[in-house]
């Protein structure tokens, strides 16, 4: 009974609400359970959270030590096909409905171990020597990470990994259309600040589609875009707009940039600027409409004066905050992005938001 008035709810909701609702999900289950609440599609895929697995880790941190190309591509070559089945299954479980995957985001440290027993380990694992383990790890060590060698840069200066990246994602899609799956990937190149990078990105993902083009006859559909989360790549939006397909805002770290404002760090003084009413909110849980708002208007305004067609979501969690959804709704935006257990709440606060009921009124 309780089931059924949820059910009822929710195509209420759907028949009133005109944004779509997506999920982050890294995996096929976490796929599955997001369609179950009613997910039109994937709107965040994590690359990164991939590597971590025990049948992986290794080879990740091999390519990371490799001193030279031919290292490094012996150990993507050992990832491909891991992170092609990721992609089988998750396309597998979304039949049909669009998936944005995010090519890798961290910084390399964040795959290394961090003791000297784990040092240790690894050196004897991969048959290195320990000092070079520890002098590699002190190489990739940065002061602010979250402002490093991260994101897009990862894939400019290494473009080898971006490149198996995009060969899993297009080979994977490639198999479920022979099995007649219906497959609707987006690849999302994150950390955008300059159109220069994004072009960059773009002609290797290009010249990877079209060798796997050549070899199996057939042309896979795909978008190609970027995550909006540099309050830069907001001001030149018009720039970006004109060689993406689409926009997705990452929220969290478009937060961070524009406070200065650390996510791993905030907690130690925002419960007082919230008591003394230095903050009405916590900008990490509802998004902060007058400054973050505003950067995420213009960007949607220019992208669009430039490309009318480009497609726009959220994908943080600020995609499951109702007051939040609402903002986006009156924003303009086509999709906003949670986690699987949020969706029902962002199908219901967009039906909301599409009714008058939100106020779309998020503030710091």
């Amino acid at each position: 009974a309780i089931f059924r008035r949820f059910a009822k709810l929710m195509r209420w909701s759907d028949e009133f609400r005109t944004i779509g609702v997506r999920t982050n999900a890294d995996t096929p289950h976490d796929a599955a359970v997001a369609r179950a609440f009613g997910a039109e599609g994937i709107g965040l895929c994590r690359t990164e959270h991939m590597f971590f697995g025990e049948d992986r880790i290794a080879l990740m941190r091999q390519m990371i030590l490799a001193p030279d190309h031919e290292s490094r591509d012996r150990a993507l070559a050992g990832l491909l096909p891991l992170q092609r089945a990721d992609f089988v299954g998750i396309f597998e479980a979304m039949r049909g409905l669009p998936v944005t995957i995010r090519l890798l985001d961290p910084p390399l440290h964040e795959f290394l171990p961090t003791t000297e027993d784990q040092f240790e380990k690894l050196a004897s694992a991969l048959g290195v020597s320990w000092r070079r383990v520890a002098e590699r790890a002190e190489e990739l060590r940065e002061a602010n990470p979250m402002l490093g060698h991260r994101g897009c840069r990862l894939g400019i200066t290494f473009p080898e990994i971006y490149d198996m990246q995009v060969r899993a994602i297009l080979e994977a899609a490639a198999d479920c259309t022979a099995r007649k799956i219906r497959v609707r990937p987006e690849i999302m190149v994150p950390l955008v600040g300059s159109v220069e990078e994004l072009q960059a990105v773009s002609l290797r993902i290009e010249a990877v589609a079209a060798e796997i083009q050549q070899k199996g006859g057939r042309k896979i559909q795909r978008l190609v875009g970027t995550m909006i989360e540099v309050p830069r790549a907001c001001l030149v939006a018009g720039e970006i707009a004109e060689h993406a397909d689409f926009f997705s805002f990452g929220t969290n770290d478009l937060t961070q940039m524009t406070f200065g404002f650390s996510r791993d760090d905030v907690a130690k003084f925002l419960p007082t600027y919230l008591e003394r009413g230095l903050l009405r909110v916590d900008p990490f849980s509802r998004v902060d409409a007058p400054g973050v708002g505003r950067l995420i208007r213009l960007a949607i305004e220019e992208g669009r004066a430039a490309r009318p067609d480009l497609k726009i979501g959220v994908c943080g969690e600020h995609g499951g905050d109702p007051q939040s959804v609402a903002f986006f709704h009156a924003a303009g935006v086509d999709y906003v992005s949670c986690s699987p257990f949020r969706v029902p709440v962002a199908r219901l606060a967009a039906a909301q938001a599409a009714r008058g009921a939100g106020t779309g009124s998020g503030t710091a």
